[in-house]
């Protein structure tokens, strides 16, 4: 679907909500509607039940959780307003200072 500046960082141990966060831009809202449904597609396909989805409505920026792994799907804007790279490095470099 070509996903651009796709991103995985490792919450293992780290925190209750997953091992895995993975975020991806899509470059309008029907790009970003259409890589978040393929990949919800591809993830029951590996047999992941009960996936969440949040933001499809408005495709700013969707949310996929299927357990271990979370992935968010933004509009390049909304990415960058909310940085969640920047936010969950951050807080992993706080850990292994402490």
């Amino acid at each position: 679907m070509k996903a651009e500046d796709s991103v995985t960082i490792d919450l293992t141990g780290k925190n209750s909500i997953g091992d895995y966060m993975v975020v991806t831009s899509g470059r309008s809202q029907r790009h970003v509607g259409s890589v978040a449904e393929r990949v919800v597609k591809d993830i029951e396909a590996a047999g992941v039940r009960d996936v969440r989805v949040e933001g499809l409505r408005h495709c700013d920026w969707v949310l996929i959780d299927a357990g271990a792994v979370i992935v968010h799907v933004f509009k390049p804007e909304t990415r960058s307003f909310y940085n969640l790279e920047k936010m969950w490095s951050a807080r992993n470099d706080a850990r292994r200072s402490n």
